[in-house]
């Protein structure tokens, strides 16, 4: 790990930290509280929650990984960088730009489109289910005669799609992250 100048203990405890911090929420967000969720409240309240904890999420996301970017940068100059390096490098811009990406664009684009669908699903009596069984048939109907809610559905997921893809990667980007930083520790 070749770098300039060794990085202080409170420097390397806020790298693990930012690092820490981003990797748990994002696994507790992406794998535990949707599910539970989605499981446990209406269709409409699970969209009201996901699009207040959304924007913070992947705003605190964003923070984290500019800042794990940044000091990983400070202590490892371009021309110093090995492999290894270069790849953490990589990873850190990488969950930069795609958090960035889900805060700016696509949560807001997926939320004003699900809070549109709302409004006709309320319309014609849906929303208050819990889970994905119920009123599937109502729905598939509504889907089928509208088109104004069918192209909105198409848009909806469409965004839903490529935020829970740009949201993976980071997870992934992260925990690759940690697993080097895992690899260089002297002891525990």
């Amino acid at each position: 790990m070749a770098s300039e100048g060794e990085p202080g203990d409170l420097i390397k405890t806020a790298h693990l930290f930012l690092l820490s911090t981003a990797w748990g929420m994002q696994l507790w967000v992406t794998f535990i509280a949707g599910f539970v969720l989605f499981r446990g409240v209406s269709r409409h309240t699970f969209g009201l929650v996901q699009s207040k904890l959304f924007p913070f999420y992947f705003y605190t996301l964003l923070g984290c990984s500019f800042l794990n970017l940044a000091i990983f940068a400070v202590y490892h100059p371009r021309e110093l960088l090995s492999t290894g390096d270069t790849i953490q490098i990589v990873l850190l811009f990488s969950s930069v730009l795609l958090a960035a990406t889900n805060a700016s664009w696509l949560s807001r684009a997926t939320t004003k489109a699900m809070f549109q669908m709302q409004e006709i699903e309320r319309e014609h009596g849906l929303g208050d289910e819990v889970g994905l069984s119920a009123h599937r048939a109502e729905y598939q109907r509504l889907k089928e005669k509208d088109a104004k809610y069918r192209g909105l559905r198409q848009k909806f997921f469409t965004f839903h799609g490529l935020s829970s893809l740009c949201n993976l990667v980071c997870v992934i980007c992260t925990g690759v992250n940690l697993a080097f930083l895992a690899l260089h520790l002297e002891g525990l």
